[in-house]
């Protein structure tokens, strides 16, 4: 079995060296004005310049993201601002308006071009297509079942391959959403979406005028509202069971839903016969399928997060390097990965539709917000003395808890037992950012990452 490539982003140069230290093959970066990451993003020209010489110094690889869909005035300004990238030797662009794909791969056929998930590729034929107009690999989209994938790949058996195993799925077509244009003029296809979907939503109860069909407010707001649960209710009143594949007439009413930072701005939702959609995704989570995937003979499995921390980039290269190189040698997957996955901020996990699940596994009905359930990260070590570590603080920590050192060679576990501030007096708690302290550490920890955990170890209290 062949290994797949582990993709990682990199929004800055030090998650790039995260991405690489802890086991990715490849990262990913794109200039803010042509990738779809335009906030928290530092790679202008100068540190594309030095990504791309580290990570060939290093024998990986540097994919410039260019993947934004163009309006006439970034077409006009294309080539001109790719001109010097490209003069850097990133080893592909990763692009989806096929309008700029022509105008590249006329102006520059050497280099290769992997085709965006924006593009929203989900057959052969559409594989097929791009393979012709010299496309060397191809991003599927999101919505894609393990089977759909391997039809692709028996009937594409010379094209790369590349699947998202893991971060935040959106309510659209793999990206291509248009709420944060609609609400506040910031456009998710030009790189400046502010994720509007995971806004916190009242759901108000409606009717419908008959002339019209317009949906009128009733005034009644319906707080902690969950569609299921009311159509249980009333399917329990009238004596009716869940799964009759009968309609409930509370399905076709009409309700109101109303940001909570635009109050009296009220928007129409409603269920149909395929159920309701409700915005907030749980998040993508693969890793129990690498082996899988890796035996269907993708080429290349990516991890999404551009604007998420140094401590995402780590944890995911390692686990899901560690979840590669099990299914290579044949070893049985290890579920421990799964658990060291929920020390990241989440909003629940799935497996989206790469394993067709009922429709509720898809969305988070219970909280907007991300939760670390297992851990927290709470610092990065900046430098060594005398068995003391340096670290700088992310979030509070104190004497007594549990901690994970995270390095590239191997976590470890311990209870913190002594801590100091900088002047070498003794403490009993890190405030939290941005602060130095000291704490004490026995083996490697050269630019580790410190978690608090949420409970001490099972091994701690067998």
């Amino acid at each position: 079995m062949k290994a797949p490539e582990l993709l990682l982003p990199a929004g800055s140069l030090d998650k790039m060296r995260a991405a690489y230290d802890f086991g990715a093959d490849a990262v990913y970066a794109g200039q803010p004005r042509y990738s779809l990451r335009a906030r928290n993003n530092e790679f202008r020209l100068e540190q594309l310049a030095q990504g791309i010489n580290e990570a060939h110094a290093r024998g990986k690889k540097f994919f410039v993201t260019s993947n934004l869909i163009a309006h006439n005035d970034k077409v006009r300004t294309y080539l001109r601002d790719l001109e010097p990238v490209v003069a850097l030797k990133p080893d592909a662009l990763i692009m989806a308006d096929a309008g700029l794909i022509m105008l590249v791969r006329e102006r520059w056929p050497h280099i290769p071009v992997h085709l965006s998930v924006q593009a929203n590729t989900t057959n052969w034929a559409a594989v097929k297509f791009w393979q012709k107009m010299g496309v060397a690999r191809i991003i599927l989209s999101r919505e894609l079942s393990l089977a759909e994938v391997e039809q692709i790949r028996q009937e594409c058996p010379d094209m790369e391959l590349e699947v998202f195993v893991h971060g935040a799925l959106c309510i659209a077509y793999s990206g291509r959403c248009l709420l944060s244009g609609y609400f506040n003029r910031r456009d998710p296809n030009q790189g400046t979406c502010t994720n509007a979907c995971r806004w916190n939503y009242k759901t108000m109860d409606a009717a419908v005028d008959p002339n019209t069909g317009e949906a009128l407010a009733r005034g009644e707001q319906l707080v902690g509202f969950n569609f299921g649960a009311e159509q249980e209710r009333a399917e329990d009143a009238a004596g009716s069971t869940c799964g009759n594949g009968q309609r409930h007439p509370s399905a076709d009413k009409v309700y109101l839903i109303e940001e909570e930072g635009r109050p009296g701005q009220l928007m129409p939702i409603m269920e149909d016969e395929h159920g309701t959609y409700i915005m907030n995704s749980k998040d993508l989570r693969a890793v129990e399928l690498v082996e899988k995937l890796a035996k269907i003979g993708v080429d290349s499995l990516k991890i999404e997060g551009r604007t998420k921390s140094q401590y995402y980039v780590a944890r995911t290269a390692q686990v899901y390097r560690r979840a590669i190189d099990d299914a290579v040698a044949g070893r049985a997957f290890n579920p421990q990965l799964i658990t060291e996955l929920e020390g990241l901020a989440n909003r629940g996990y799935t497996s989206g539709f790469l394993e067709r699940r009922p429709s509720q596994d898809y969305q988070n009905y219970e909280t907007g917000h991300s939760v670390a359930a297992r851990s927290q990260f709470v610092g990065e070590v900046k430098a060594l003395q005398d068995g003391w570590a340096e670290v700088e603080t992310k979030n509070r920590f104190s004497v007594g808890d549990w901690i994970e050192i995270i390095h590239p060679s191997g976590n470890r576990t311990v209870r913190l037992d002594r801590m100091k501030n900088p002047e070498g007096e003794a403490i009993e708690v890190a405030a939290g950012n941005p602060l130095r302290v000291w704490i004490p550490v026995d083996g490697p920890a050269e630019h580790a990452l410190i978690a608090r955990l949420s409970q001490a170890p099972a091994e701690a209290t067998a």
